[in-house]
């Protein structure tokens, strides 16, 4: 285990109708809030309403910016930033899933900031200074309501790329589970495969004893793929979706990293997918992980096969643990497809003519991984296999 330092300071608030509490906990940290959502689903099922009556109640003002789509795009960040700068708002306030969660944040950077917010994803200037933020979470997926990244999709170019800082954790996280109930099952099966691919990510380390954080994952992930069985068959069943909505947000708040270095490639070669073809995050990391384990597995075969036996109940082969590690990567494959994800680039129409120019993308920084590192050469391999 190597040294860390853990620090969380999102206050989650979990449970029946907290959304009730979305005034008084904004009313700590701004009296003109920005107001930040996607489509008409919030409208449609009455949580719009609740929450501008918790915020008159509480004598917030607000203005709005809706219309995030999934992958979120710069232009409508770029819109936001104008607004909060030119209309004085201190404070955002996002409604919805990790989409919008990663365009407020970017919103809340670029409102302290006088160039273009892209310079932070580009690397060309660090983070110092940001607009707090407070959400309401509407899909359990990315666990944006907790962690200190973002990532954006520039509509130049079709580049997806992230930025993190402490400055980007939420003041507060609202987590009802009931408001997940009329979530489509493409959108709960997608948010499944992404918080299991944050678990997955730091999970697959070459960090030694870290015995604590590989049960806390492998519990993780046995309760999603346990509760996510059971949400497909009870959509409503509020004790299911609660299990999911905090193992989502335990996957991403930083505590399974500590003492372990993650990997992190599989995400940055699925960017390229849903930046170019803007397919669900999670329905391309159900095709990059497989592939990706199928190429690096062999660098650390216990671990691999351990993961199967641990996660996916397969039994221990102690004269072939590859053959072990091999049955836990098609298990999970499996289960991918069972709960409706895509396994495969052709599923989802994504041509071999651009795997070298996803692959360039995806080395844009340099190399990828910390697992096993991985050049452009390697991840065109990756694609390949996941054609």
């Amino acid at each position: 285990m190597i040294n860390f330092t853990f620090q969380n300071s999102t206050k989650i608030i979990f449970g029946k109708d907290t959304e009730s509490q979305v005034g008084q906990e904004t009313r700590l940290y701004g009296k003109k809030v920005l107001l930040h959502y996607g489509g008409g689903s919030i409208k449609k099922y009455g949580l719009y309403n609740k929450v501008i009556a918790s915020l008159k109640k509480a004598n917030i003002g607000w203005v709005e910016l809706g219309g995030v789509q999934p992958n979120p795009r710069l232009s409508l960040i770029r819109d936001g930033i104008n607004m909060c700068k030119n209309l004085d708002i201190d404070f955002i306030l996002a409604i919805g899933g990790g989409s919008v969660i990663d365009s407020a944040k970017a919103i809340a950077v670029g409102a302290k900031y006088d160039g273009d917010v892209w310079d932070f994803f580009m690397r060309k200037e660090e983070i110092s200074d940001a607009l707090p933020i407070g959400v309401l979470l509407t899909i359990p997926a990315a666990g944006s309501e907790s962690s200190t990244g973002s990532v954006v999709t520039n509509d130049d170019g079709q580049l997806k790329k992230d930025i993190g800082s402490q400055l980007l954790l939420p003041k507060f996280a609202i987590l009802n589970p009931e408001i997940t109930f009329t979530l489509p099952s493409y959108q709960t099966a997608a948010g499944v495969t992404d918080m299991m691919a944050h678990i997955m990510e730091r999970y697959f380390t070459n960090v030694t004893h870290v015995n604590l954080t590989d049960r806390l994952s492998e519990g993780a992930l046995k309760t999603i793929i346990i509760n996510a069985k059971r949400v497909f068959d009870q959509p409503n069943n509020y004790d299911a979706r609660a299990e999911l909505m905090w193992a989502s947000t335990i996957a991403h708040n930083g505590l399974l990293d500590t003492g372990r270095i993650g990997d992190w490639a599989s995400h940055m070669i699925e960017h390229e997918l849903s930046g170019i073809y803007d397919i669900a995050h999670g329905a391309g990391l159900a095709i990059i992980f497989p592939a990706w384990m199928k190429y690096v597995y062999q660098h650390d075969v216990n671990r691999f096969a351990q993961f199967a036996v641990n996660v996916w109940d397969i039994p221990m082969n102690f004269s072939n643990p590859a053959e072990t590690a091999l049955l836990g990567i098609e298990k999970m494959e499996n289960f991918f497809s069972s709960i409706g994800m895509p396994t495969t680039l052709s599923e989802v129409n994504i041509p071999e003519d651009r795997f070298d120019e996803m692959a360039s993308k995806a080395t844009f920084f340099g190399t990828l991984g910390n697992f096993v590192t991985l050049e452009k050469d390697d991840i065109r391999k990756i694609y390949e296999l996941a054609k």
